[in-house]
Order: C-alpha cells, then sequence, then structure tokens
C-alpha cells in the first residue's frame, strides 16, 4: 500500500478562509440572467426584491476572484469542516485496477451532503439583511434539510417548497426538516396561484424542482421580511460550494497527488460547479490540464440532449431567464430516485464551460447507477445517495477502462450525500421492480416548446 492514508484530513489553520468565484478566470463569461419583461440583464434592483442584497451582489459579480467566508459561517463550518478526502483503496482492490481512486465525502452532517455549505451562507446573509425568514425548494430534501438546519441555527423562519414526488418517497426527509422547524409542503400546491395553475394544467403531475421554485419564488416576493434562497444552479451557490474543491486540492496537493479525471454528478451543478472550481483555474489558465465529466441520469438529460438557449429557471415562468443547457422549463422528469438531479437546466456557469468544450458529460440509466452504489457500498462501507452514485458509476467506468488498458489513472469525485433516506429506492432495486425511463425525442420536444425564442 501506498504511503498515503485512507483518509487525509486538513486542519482547522489549512481551511480556506474564501471562496473561489470561477467566473473571474473564464475566457468566456456566462451570458446573463435576463428580465423576462424587458429581455435586458437583470440589474440588483431587479434580483433585490427576490434575494439578499449581498447574494445579489455575489450573483453578478464576474470579476472578484475570492470572496472572504465571514468568520460566522468558518465557524459554523467547523462543526463538520473539513470533510475528509478519501483513498478508495477497498474499491480499487474489489475492481482490480491500476487506477488510483479518490473521492471528497461530503455527507458527514447532519443534512447528508453538500449542501450545507451554501445553506448557511445564504441564511447568514439573511439574518444580516434583519429578514425574518427565507423560502426555497428541495428535490431529494438535502437542500431542504441543510437549509432547515441553518435557519434554525440562526433563528429564521424556514417555508420549503418539496417536490411532490420526494415528498412521498422520502417522509422522513420531511421529518428532519420538521424537526428543525421548516414547514415543509408539497409542490404543486393550492397554497400559491403558480401551484394552482400547474394543477390545473396537469392535475395529476408529480412535480418537479421548476415547479416547487416558482412555488417558493411567489411565497417570498408575497411576505413581507422573506427573501428566495436557491439550493444549487445559481453563480453564488456555485461560489460558495467552491469550498469542496479548495480542501480537495489542498489534501491532494499535500500529497503531491494530481488527479487526471475529476467526476461529479450533475443536476443543477453546484456540487460539481464547487468540487472542479480550482482545477478548473488551472485548466483555464494553462497550468495543468483535466478531464472533467459531468454525469446526468439519462431521465433527465440536460447536458447530454437539451440545447444551449434562454429558458426559465422555473416551470411557473416566474424566475429571470437564464442562458444553459435545457430540456424547457415544461419538462417533467420521470420520477426516478434521484430527486436532486430532476431539474430542467444546468448552471449557467457549467453550460458555457460545456460549451466551450472544457467538460465532457454522461447519462446514465438508473439501474446501472445503483448497481455501482451497490459495489461501493460493499467496498467502502458507506451507503451513497443516489444523486451521488451517478459519479460513482462513472469513476467505475473509467477505472475498469485503466484495467482495460493498462494504464495508471487516478481518478477524484465528490460523494455528495449519503443514502439512508434512500431505502425505499433501494428496496425497489432489490426487488427487480426499478425501471429505467429514457425521455423520448417527442418528450425533449415537448419540453423545449415551452421554452421563449429570444436570439440572444
Amino acid at each position: 500500500m501506498e504511503n498515503i492514508p485512507y483518509k487525509i484530513y486538513l486542519t482547522e489553520e489549512e481551511m480556506p478562509r474564501a471562496w473561489y468565484n470561477l467566473r473571474a478566470d473564464m475566457k468566456n463569461n456566462p451570458a446573463p440572467l435576463l428580465n423576462p419583461a424587458t429581455l435586458q440583464p437583470v440589474t440588483a434592483a431587479d434580483l433585490e426584491p427576490v434575494f439578499c442584497r449581498e447574494l445579489v451582489k455575489q450573483e453578478l459579480d464576474n470579476d472578484t476572484p475570492y470572496f472572504e467566508i465571514p468568520e460566522e459561517i468558518r465557524n459554523f463550518y467547523r462543526m463538520y469542516r473539513p470533510s475528509p478526502l478519501v483513498r478508495a483503496y477497498c474499491l480499487e482492490k474489489e475492481l482490480g485496477t491500476p487506477a488510483k481512486i479518490y473521492y471528497k465525502f461530503e455527507g458527514n452532517n447532519t443534512s447528508g451532503s453538500h449542501k450545507l455549505n451554501s445553506a448557511i451562507a445564504q441564511a447568514y446573509y439573511a439574518k444580516q439583511q434583519g429578514l425574518k425568514g427565507v423560502t426555497t425548494e428541495t428535490g431529494a430534501g438535502q437542500w431542504g434539510t441543510a437549509l432547515s438546519m441553518a435557519c434554525a441555527y440562526l433563528g429564521l423562519d424556514c417555508k420549503v417548497y418539496m417536490v411532490k414526488v420526494s415528498y412521498e418517497q422520502k417522509p422522513h426527509r420531511r421529518e428532519v426538516m420538521r424537526t428543525y422547524g421548516a414547514n415543509v409542503t408539497p409542490s404543486p400546491s393550492n397554497t400559491t396561484a403558480v401551484g394552482r395553475k400547474i394543477l390545473e394544467e396537469f392535475p395529476e403531475t408529480t412535480g418537479s424542482l421548476g415547479c416547487a421554485i416558482s412555488e417558493a419564488v411567489e411565497a417570498a416576493t408575497t411576505r413581507e421580511g422573506y427573501r428566495y434562497v436557491l439550493g444549487s444552479v445559481l453563480n453564488q451557490v456555485l461560489l460558495h460550494q467552491s469550498v469542496i474543491g479548495l480542501e480537495s486540492k489542498i489534501a491532494l496537493d499535500k500529497y503531491g497527488v494530481k488527479p487526471d479525471i475529476i467526476i461529479g454528478c450533475a443536476g443543477g451543478g453546484s456540487n460539481l460547479g464547487g468540487l472542479i472550481a480550482p482545477f478548473m483555474r488551472e485548466k483555464l489558465r494553462g497550468e495543468a490540464d483535466y478531464r472533467f465529466i459531468a454525469v446526468e441520469p439519462a431521465s433527465c438529460p440536460s447536458l447530454t440532449r437539451g440545447k444551449y438557449i434562454y429558458d426559465f429557471c422555473d416551470t411557473g415562468k416566474v424566475c429571470p431567464l437564464a442562458k444553459m443547457y435545457t430540456l424547457g422549463n415544461g419538462f417533467i422528469p420521470s420520477p426516478n430516485h434521484a430527486g436532486g438531479l430532476r431539474y430542467h437546466g444546468m448552471s449557467s456557469v457549467l453550460s458555457q464551460l460545456y460549451d466551450d468544450g472544457l467538460m465532457e458529460a454522461r447519462s446514465v440509466e438508473q439501474t446501472k447507477v445503483f448497481e455501482a452504489a451497490e459495489l461501493f457500498a460493499r467496498s467502502e462501507g458507506i451507503l451513497p445517495a443516489p444523486e451521488s452514485s451517478h459519479a460513482i458509476k462513472v469513476a467505475i467506468d473509467e477505472a475498469m477502462k485503466a484495467k482495460e488498458e493498462g494504464k495508471e489513472t487516478t481518478i477524484l469525485f465528490g460523494l455528495t450525500g449519503t443514502g439512508y433516506f434512500d431505502m425505499k429506492a433501494y428496496a425497489q432495486f432489490h426487488d427487480g421492480t426499478m425501471t429505467d425511463y429514457i425521455p423520448t425525442d417527442e418528450d425533449i420536444a415537448g419540453g423545449l416548446a415551452t421554452a421563449p425564442q429570444i436570439d440572444k
């Protein structure tokens, strides 16, 4: 065995003191958000009725490379950060591969995922602004859980709109949110005008992140003292999640390890964007080269089968327009178990990097994902979330390719959450009742038909 420990921990002194803004080094910045009424780039004045003031500044800043992490947020991070970087020796042995596999484990907190990194930041800025509370959406529940924890810590009210299929599939996740004081509503619901409209048009819908976003935005903008916060997609979220990649790089550099391939699951883009940030910086600056692979569900393939166009970020068409790879705001994904990846679009930052040829993308079917998840659980002793298991699947594929080619390859992937609230999914996999749904070209064309026709 090489002289590299199973788990590489940083000291508190080595923890990042600033978030890294990848846009500052991008040669082609992501296209600006557009005001849906004027089709002009949004201004701070457009966004401040919806988001906290400081978060608006972070959202619109393409030039500042580093944002200092406030001391109160760093103190909160110390409860669960730095997170371990793990050498997957047991998985390597099981696969019989010459590849060296590392994973950054973000599931070592009560929320069970990386989402807490941005939740505490967004709640902190809401508290600093003197707000009463925040509203949000959640898919599988990790983001809603993380935000409810952050709000409880800071004494803020928290209203969560949870995608209906996940609300029903994951009642225990819902109860964790309620334990931390959050009000949780299945979406679409009758509590908002946009929810009622969606239900009238699609009475049997299982919901989507796009639907839940619409409801959460309406709930925030119609309540005094509230703002909306989002768990993925936006620039500000990728900024906060850069702590994942910054820690990973510091840990690898301590042992002189340079990954060849960096892999992350991709729904809206927060964990992948955070993981790759400092490595992509080196690639953009010509200092090093890496392969980056975004892995998405075959049932919601925004990068691999979507179009790079301006689209609404939400189904109710109340949010700004973003240029992104999208399946159309009207696309309702099948009720697969990777609830956190059931979003019709992709982060504008990642969409631009993908369009520039700086990143690859693959889509995988959920039965294959759960095969990989089970293999990982049996060899590494961690039960992974369905979302993270997409990255595991492709990491295994790349390790086996290295075996076939007899090539030493170093792989880094993000293990962004645990799967202990996903046992219904594991049960269906073990019982042989899990199915793979791949949308037809007609399904995708129908979703894209809802996107606005904008020549930008």
